[in-house]
């Protein structure tokens, strides 16, 4: 018997699509490195989603904001604790992408020719980050023009680091980047609250 689950649905096929998109690139990703990752045959892939690798990436980004909706978004937009929506935030990330680890599949569609038909999605998720952070800031007293200059430079910042971490295979250098820019969002909290 194998140890390999098999996928029976749309939903349960998405984490494994998301690593292929991670690992090959949209353009890069085929249909058969697709059905191996998925473990799927191409009918079974199309069955689940009929208009393509598009389907595919679009189910993927949905996904992906469902989970920063939920995980990151939701506690910096109502979360009564700025301090404490901040290093939920950067613990969140470090997990999520495995400190530096993983790939942002996100970042990645805006950096090449498949994030112009994506491009809305990856506007939407990096603009929400920025101004979910920058919100929470302002709830933590820090001036609306600084809380969305910080908070920029902390989402880019991550974004930089986990470029940085897997070009050097450093994992170290994403969590000392990381704990910098934590340290500067706590005390612009710590400085106006």
């Amino acid at each position: 018997m194998s140890s390999k689950r098999i996928l029976t649905d749309r939903e349960s096929a998405l984490p494994a699509l998301a690593e292929a998109f991670r690992e090959h690139g949209f353009e890069g990703a085929s249909l058969a490195s697709l059905s191996k990752a998925t473990g799927l045959g191409k009918g079974s892939l199309y069955n689940f989603f009929p208009g393509g690798k598009e389907e595919m990436m679009e189910a993927v980004l949905e996904n992906i904001d469902g989970w920063f909706a939920k995980a990151i978004f939701a506690p910096l937009e109502h979360g009564p604790d700025p301090a404490a929506a901040v290093t939920a935030m950067f613990d969140d990330v470090t997990a999520y992408f495995r400190s530096g680890q993983r790939v942002c599949v996100v970042g990645c569609l805006g950096l090449n020719a498949a994030g112009e038909t994506f491009s809305g999605k990856v506007k939407a998720y990096f603009a929400r980050w920025i101004s979910s952070l920058a919100h929470c800031l302002e709830v933590g007293k820090v001036p609306p023009g600084l809380a969305l200059e910080l908070a920029e430079e902390a989402v880019s910042g991550i974004q930089g680091a986990i470029v940085l971490a897997r070009a050097l295979g450093d994992e170290a250098s994403f969590q000392r980047i990381v704990h910098r820019l934590r340290s500067s969002l706590l005390d612009a909290i710590d400085r106006h609250g």
